[in-house]
């Protein structure tokens, strides 16, 4: 058994997985890290899936009667074992999604986090009581669970994003059904096995209350177009976004959709310029540029451009590119070879749209697909600027007029993060009032939300929100209920209807 592969065997095992049941599978997994075959998994067929979604709508229906505080028990003990597993877990992320360790670890983090807030919210999912025109009766709203949730997930984000979901739908009243990405189901597998000794632990939880299914594109569209699935959260690209939105509104059933972002961070001329530094080169550069929020434009004053861009161009050049296990990396590898390929289209367009291309240049060779993060100075906002590229391109341009720097940044389809650098607080609040992301951050950049607010993007986004603020309200549905606990009858609105 090669390296990766016996490390891996390791891991699945310490985790509660049995290695053994996935390695004659029909679906294979690779390592980024080598680009070696390091499990083979069977796909989910029709029986399956009809049988999982089965089992989830029982579930549903005995998980409801729940006490919401009780609900939040079982989100607590497995916040509990994710804490006890962190660094397995974190581990696993690297090997499966290729992320350095601190970003495998940060992500199981997230997971830990967004348990502690479902635990809190589970004694505060609170309606309002409404002020009634009528005397003698109350008006109220209260929340009730909505059903099955449907949760189809991306590779770059393999385990958080579910937690995300899954934890507040869970606390709601919900019972869960996973479809993870194809590029990384060992780790959607290691997570339902931490979910199942917490269930193990609370003791008398409904069977198939959170279930994974393992396969392609049929598998999402089966939770997609299933009747049984009242909500479908579903994070990819717009492309996908596009396919999944008309399916799930002729059914009428609710989507959060978490799909493209290119997003973009303005340098004003009295950024802290170090502060900036940082803030650009991990939003551009992390996770090899495959984040959602990863910063892919970026428009410096002209005042500042020349200083500025040799500082953030030594910065590409001298970042640790390599295996993410090893201390010195800070840019690992791209998920597979075709994300390579969109890289190595996106950069020749853009010289023929007038940039001039810093790095982008494969490093190592075989069958893992590392690369050096790309800065491209371009004379404008055109060509390959205005898409998405799933890949480490940073987009340099000059300003000379905030008004004008902020209409560009707008001026995309996509709308998730942005982010201004600067010490003037005018500056920093037309910002705030203008940029039409859902995420819009002052002197950090657009990487790294924390769980406490409301995850999500406007536009070609897919208006989709997760994590915290009140995004637990979309796995509920609302009730409006009157009381008239006086002895007559009035009508709203002074409507009369006397039957003498």
């Amino acid at each position: 058994m090669a390296g990766i592969e016996k490390m891996t065997a390791g891991l699945l095992d310490t985790l509660g997985v049995e290695y053994a049941l996935y390695t004659q599978g029909s679906m294979p997994s690779h390592s980024p890290l080598t680009g070696e075959q390091i499990a083979a998994v069977r796909i989910a067929d029709a029986a399956d899936t009809d049988a999982a979604l089965a089992a989830a709508g029982a579930a549903f229906r005995a998980w409801r009667d729940v006490p919401a505080p009780r609900r939040g028990e079982l989100v607590r003990l497995f916040g509990e074992e994710l804490r006890a597993a962190k660094d397995d877990l974190a581990t696993l992320v690297t090997i499966e999604a290729g992320k350095i360790p601190s970003e495998g670890a940060g992500e199981v983090q997230e997971m830990i986090d967004i348990c502690d807030f479902a635990v809190g919210l589970s004694r505060q999912l609170h309606g309002l009581t409404i002020a009634t025109e009528r005397p003698g009766h109350r008006m109220m709203e209260i929340w009730h669970p909505l059903g099955v949730v449907g949760v189809i997930s991306a590779f770059n984000f393999p385990v958080a994003v579910w937690a995300w979901n899954a934890a507040l739908a869970l606390v709601c009243g919900n019972s869960v059904v996973w479809k993870p990405s194809e590029k990384t189901p060992l780790t959607a597998l290691a997570t339902q096995a931490i979910f199942e000794r917490a269930l193990r632990r609370f003791g008398d939880a409904p069977a198939g209350l959170s279930q994974v299914l393992i396969g392609g594109r049929e598998t999402g569209e089966a939770l997609v177009d299933d009747a049984r699935v009242a909500l479908v959260s579903a994070t990819g690209s717009t492309r996908m976004g596009r396919a999944v939105a008309p399916r799930l509104a002729q059914r009428f059933a609710r989507a959060i959709l978490e799909l493209g972002g290119n997003n973009g961070v303005i340098v004003a001329p009295s950024a802290d310029l170090d502060l900036a530094l940082r803030g650009v080169a991990f939003g551009a550069m992390g996770t090899a540029g495959q984040r959602c929020t990863t910063t892919r434009r970026l428009f410096v004053h002209d005042s500042i451009y020349d200083g500025f861009v040799a500082r953030l161009k030594a910065a590409y050049a001298s970042v640790g590119v390599g295996n993410p296990l090893e201390s010195t990396t800070l840019v690992g590898p791209l998920i597979d070879r075709a994300a390579y390929e969109a890289m190595q289209a996106a950069l020749p367009a853009a010289k023929a749209a007038g940039g001039v291309v810093h790095g982008g240049e494969r490093v190592g060779d075989g069958a893992s697909y590392y690369v050096r993060p790309a800065l491209v100075e371009m004379p404008g906002q055109v060509g390959p600027v205005l898409e998405e590229t799933f890949a480490p391109i940073l987009y340099v341009m000059r300003y000379d007029d905030l008004d004008t720097a902020i209409r560009l940044h707008n001026d995309v389809a996509a709308g998730l993060s942005s982010a201004i650098f600067t010490t003037d607080l005018r500056e920093a609040e037309r910002f705030l009032a203008a940029s039409d992301c859902g995420i819009a951050n002052v002197n950090l950049g657009t990487s790294g939300a924390e769980i406490g607010g409301a995850f999500g993007g406007e536009k070609e986004t897919g208006g989709g929100r997760e994590s915290g603020s009140d995004a637990w309200r979309q796995y509920m549905r609302r009730a409006t209920n009157t009381v008239n606990y006086s002895d007559a009858l009035p009508l709203a609105q002074g409507v009369s209807f006397d039957l003498g």
